[in-house]
C-alpha cells in the first residue's frame, strides 16, 4: 500500500482556484490525499467543480469566528475510517484550523497552525519584542501535541500543514535578520525541538539533512520568491513508528498560485 500525500496553503482557495498554476497542479491527480490550509472560504461558497473533485471526497473546516479567514480543507481518493474537525479544547476551536482524518495505518492531520500575530507596541508606541498571538499559538501546540500523543497509542500520525514556525536556521534565507520576528522566535523553534524529541519526525530533513535554499514560503514584496528569499514553514511530519515508511519527501517549488508552494510526501506500507 502506497500512499502520496500534499499539503498546500493557498492562500485563499477562491483566488488560488482562477489562477494556472493551482488548476494545473490539482487536475494532475498525482495524490491520494490532499491538504489544503488557508483555505478562507466555507465549503457553501466554492463552486461544485471545486468540491467534488472526481474521484475525491472533501472535507472542509471553516471558521465560525471570522469570515473569510483561516480555513482547512483535506481531498482524500482513500475512504476515511473517521474524520473530525478542529482540537477538542474549545479554547482552540472555531478558526478552522484543524481536519483529522483516520487512515487504517495512520491518524491523519492538515493543520494550519496560528501565526504569531501583529508586534504589540508600547505606551510610546515602540516595538515591545512580544507579538499578540503567540501565546495562543503556543497554547494551540501543546493541545495539538497533547491530543496527537493520545491518539498515537492506537495508531501513528502523519501531521501536514502549515506550521507558521522555520525551524532552524538552514529553514530561512535571512535568520539573522529574523531572530526577533514571530515565525522564527526562540519560543516558537523551542516547540519543534520539543515535538522533534517526542518522536516526531520531519520527513523533508530526514531525506534531505544538508540541503539548503529550499523554502515553502516567500513574501509577495521586493521580488522575494524570484531572489528566493524564502522561509520553509510548510511540512509533513510522521511519528517516529512511520520512520521506516518514508518514501520520498519534497517541495514543489515550481509550482504557483499562491505565496506558499505544496509540500509532498510519500509513505509505502
Amino acid at each position: 500500500m502506497e500512499y502520496k500525500l500534499a499539503s498546500w496553503n493557498v492562500n485563499g482557495i477562491r483566488a488560488a482556484s482562477a489562477k494556472e498554476g493551482f488548476t494545473t497542479w490539482f487536475a494532475k491527480d498525482l495524490y491520494d490525499v490532499i491538504g489544503f490550509q488557508e483555505t478562507k472560504a466555507s465549503k457553501e461558497q466554492l463552486s461544485d467543480a471545486l468540491v467534488c473533485k472526481e474521484g475525491y471526497d472533501s472535507f472542509f473546516c471553516s471558521s465560525t469566528v471570522k469570515k473569510g479567514y483561516s480555513g482547512t480543507a483535506v481531498f482524500s481518493k482513500i475512504k476515511p475510517l473517521n474524520v473530525e474537525y478542529e482540537l477538542p479544547d474549545p479554547a482552540y476551536q472555531g478558526e478552522g484550523r484543524i481536519v483529522h482524518l483516520e487512515y487504517p495505518e495512520f491518524h491523519f492531520f492538515n493543520g494550519y497552525f496560528p501565526n504569531g500575530g501583529a508586534e504589540i507596541l508600547d505606551d510610546q508606541g515602540s516595538p515591545t519584542g512580544k507579538f499578540k498571538r503567540v501565546p495562543y499559538k503556543m497554547g494551540f501546540f501543546e493541545c495539538f501535541l497533547n491530543y496527537a500523543e493520545q491518539l498515537r497509542q492506537q495508531k501513528p500520525i502523519v501531521v501536514c500543514g502549515d506550521f507558521n514556525i522555520a525551524h532552524q536556521e538552514v529553514d530561512l534565507a535571512r535568520p539573522k535578520a529574523n531572530i526577533n520576528n514571530t515565525g522564527f522566535l526562540p519560543e516558537e523553534r523551542a516547540f519543534l525541538d520539543k515535538f522533534v524529541a517526542k518522536g516526531y519526525v520531519d520527513t523533508f530533513r530526514k531525506l534531505h539533512p544538508d540541503e539548503k535554499d529550499r523554502y515553502s514560503w516567500w513574501s509577495y514584496r521586493m521580488q522575494a520568491r524570484k531572489r528566493n528569499i524564502g522561509w520553509r514553514i510548510d511540512y509533513f511530519f510522521v511519528s517516529s513508528e512511520l520512520e521506516n515508511n518514508i518514501a520520498d519527501a519534497f517541495i514543489e517549488s515550481e509550482v504557483t498560485g499562491s505565496d506558499h508552494c505544496p509540500v509532498g510526501l510519500t509513505l509505502k506500507f
